[in-house]
C-alpha cells in the first residue's frame, strides 16, 4: 500500500491507477457522465436541493445514498473495491476526499453513458478527463483493466465486449471535488421534468440545463420482456403505470410515496431505461446537440 507522504490520496490513487492501464490517449471530445435520478432525495432533502446548497456533487461515502449498492462505509464492499483498485490510497481518507462514480460516455448517448444509474446527468468538463481513473467492467466485479486520460485501452475493450445495453459502459471514478460551477459542462434532464419541482430546482444550479429525448415506455411494450428483470417487476410497473406509460417521472414519484421495496422499483427502472431509451443520439461534444439548452 502506497503511504507516500508528500502525494494527497488522490494523486497517489491516480499514479498507482495510470501504473496498471494501457493504451492510446483517450479522445479528447469524449466526457465523463454522472447518471443519477433527480426527483430522489439525499440526507432527507431532495437531491438537487442538496446539489444547489452545496454547489458540489459528492460521493456516497458522504451522502449515504446510491442508485446502484449501498456499501460505501469502512469495510463494505465498496470501501473494499475501492482498497483494491487504488492501493490503499483512500483508506485513511476522509469521506468528502474519495471519488465520486460516473462513466466515460464513449457510445455518445444523449441520456448519458450509464442510464441504469438515472434519466439525468451531469456532463463533465473536458479538463475532467485528467483527474478521472476508469476500469471495465464495472468494479464491482473486479475488474484487471484499467485506464486514464494518457492511457485508455479500455474503448476498443468495451466494444469488443457484446454486453447489454445497460451494462456497457466503461466506469469512471473523479478523484477530487467536482463542482457544479466549474467541472460541469451541463445537466441533462428528461423532458418529463419540465415545468416540475425539478426543472425549478435545476435552474438554481450554477451550470446549464439540457433536456434529452426522454425515456417512455408503454406497458404493452413493458409486457413483452418479463424475461428481462422477472416477471412481477413488469406487473409492478403495470400497476404504477400512468395512462398505460411509465416515465423516470412515474418511477420517482412512486418511490416518494412508499409502499413498494425500493430495489424492486430500481428493476422497474431497469425496464423503462432498456426499452424505453429515446432513439440514439451523439451528445454536444461530438457534433449533435443532446436537447436544447435554455
Amino acid at each position: 500500500m502506497s503511504t507516500d507522504p508528500l502525494r494527497t490520496p488522490q494523486q497517489r490513487a491516480l499514479a498507482h491507477v495510470a501504473g496498471l492501464s494501457a493504451g492510446p490517449p483517450v479522445d479528447p471530445a469524449l466526457r465523463v457522465t454522472l447518471n443519477f435520478h433527480p426527483d430522489r432525495a439525499a440526507g432527507g432533502r431532495p437531491l438537487l436541493e442538496s446539489l444547489a446548497e452545496s454547489g458540489v456533487y459528492l460521493s456516497q461515502f458522504v451522502t449515504g445514498t446510491s442508485n446502484g449498492g449501498l456499501t460505501a462505509h469502512p469495510g463494505g464492499d465498496r470501501w473494499r473495491w475501492e482498497s483494491r483498485i487504488f492501493d490503499g490510497a483512500y483508506d485513511r481518507a476522509g469521506a468528502h476526499e474519495r471519488p465520486v462514480y460516473g462513466a466515460l460516455n464513449h457510445h455518445g448517448r444523449a441520456v448519458g453513458a450509464a442510464p441504469r444509474f438515472g434519466s439525468a446527468h451531469l456532463r463533465l468538463a473536458a479538463h475532467a478527463l485528467e483527474r478521472t481513473t476508469f476500469c471495465y467492467p464495472d468494479s464491482f466485479l473486479e475488474p484487471s483493466d484499467f485506464g486514464t486520460a494518457q492511457r485508455m485501452g479500455l474503448v476498443e475493450l468495451a466494444l469488443a465486449d457484446r454486453q447489454d445495453d445497460l451494462d456497457d459502459y466503461i466506469e469512471a471514478q473523479v478523484h477530487g471535488p467536482v463542482r457544479l460551477d466549474r467541472d460541469v459542462e451541463a445537466l441533462v434532464l428528461d423532458p418529463c421534468y419540465r415545468g416540475t419541482a425539478v426543472e425549478e430546482a435545476a435552474r438554481r444550479l450554477p451550470c446549464p440545463v439540457e433536456w434529452h429525448d426522454g425515456f417512455r415506455l408503454t406497458v404493452e411494450e413493458l409486457r413483452r420482456h418479463p424475461g428481462y428483470r422477472g416477471p412481477e417487476f413488469v406487473e409492478l410497473g403495470a400497476r404504477i403505470a400512468v395512462g398505460g406509460r411509465l416515465d423516470p417521472g412515474v418511477v420517482g414519484a412512486a418511490a416518494a410515496a412508499g409502499g413498494h421495496d425500493p430495489q424492486a422499483l430500481k428493476k422497474v427502472w431497469h425496464c423503462l431505461a432498456r426499452f424505453g431509451a429515446p432513439a440514439p443520439a451523439r451528445t454536444p461534444a461530438q457534433g449533435r446537440t443532446a436537447g436544447a439548452a435554455s
